[in-house]
């Protein structure tokens, strides 16, 4: 039996990748859980690649040029993002430039600056990232995601030895009926946007791992990342107060990975979850 936080398929050999998926970072608690965590984590798990969703990671909505830089020096290879992708001025040149290794959603219209798709060389291993949006209780002009991740697993993909999507979405059936979906054709599902870290991961029949939701890198003492007192004030008057983000410790969630690198199947998803005090001073 598998204990808690860890779904096996098979024994895993010396022919397998190993990639860390973390939820959403927000603000500067989640920059910082990932300075203080993420090398050692590589080193702990022996990864070959890091993922983040990085849609909340400035000021708690958006994302821009600084707050890429900092997740890039702490060790996270590739970002994707979320319905809060176009908060920020001046992003959509940002992933117009550097869609090679940030991708935003790939059911946006057409015409939408950026790419929802990545191709990422791993020695002579090649990486396929994708990014969709949700549908149920989302706001945007979308286009149905799962019909963007068929062009897309069909499309520029199709070579690829991994393929990996990140679902941000915010209803959990909504999820999990695209895990079902891609079973077999992905190689993860991973959810965000909820950030609270599910316990439903799994190795579906097909060999993709799926997980509802991988949580989120922020802080802990907080509703979903943001100040406690404000959130509160927001369910209990029904009035709009603007949101803080939280403070004190912080905490990082995830998700290891393995897969097979000649059939591209997972063999073991694990949960992470790592608990940074709070900073001195």
């Amino acid at each position: 039996m598998s204990k808690p936080g860890k779904s096996e398929a098979s024994t895993a050999s010396a022919d397998t990748i190993k990639i860390l998926c973390l939820g959403d970072v927000v603000g500067r608690p989640g920059r910082r859980a990932l300075t203080k965590c993420v090398r050692g984590l590589r080193q702990k798990h022996a990864l070959n690649l890091v993922i983040a969703n990085g849609e909340n990671a400035s000021g708690g909505l958006g994302f821009d040029a600084e707050s890429a830089r900092e997740i890039q020096e702490a060790g996270v290879d590739l970002i994707t993002l979320g319905d809060h992708t176009w908060q920020r001025s001046g992003i959509g040149d940002f992933l117009s430039r550097n869609k090679h290794w940030c991708v935003r959603p790939a059911n946006y219209p057409s015409g939408a600056p950026g790419s929802g798709w990545l191709v990422h060389q791993l020695g002579s291993l090649t990486i396929g990232l994708f990014n969709v949006l949700g549908r149920v209780y989302m706001t945007s002009p979308l286009d149905c995601p799962f019909r963007a991740a068929d062009e897309i697993l069909n499309g520029p993909l199709a070579n690829c030895h991994i393929k990996i999507c990140d679902a941000h979405a915010g209803a959990t059936s909504e999820k999990v009926a695209l895990g079902r979906y891609l079973d077999g054709r992905a190689s993860l599902v991973f959810g965000t946007h909820t950030h609270v870290q599910t316990a439903d991961e799994q190795i579906l029949p097909g060999g993709t791992a799926f997980i509802s939701d991988v949580g989120m890198c922020g802080a802990r003492n907080s509703v979903i990342g943001m100040a406690t007192d404000v959130a509160l004030a927001r369910f209990l008057t029904g009035m709009h107060h603007s949101y803080r983000i939280g403070t004190g410790a912080a905490q990082l969630n995830g998700v290891v990975t393995t897969f097979d690198a000649k059939s591209g199947k997972a063999l073991a998803i694990e949960r992470v979850q790592e608990i940074v005090p709070v900073e001195e001073t």
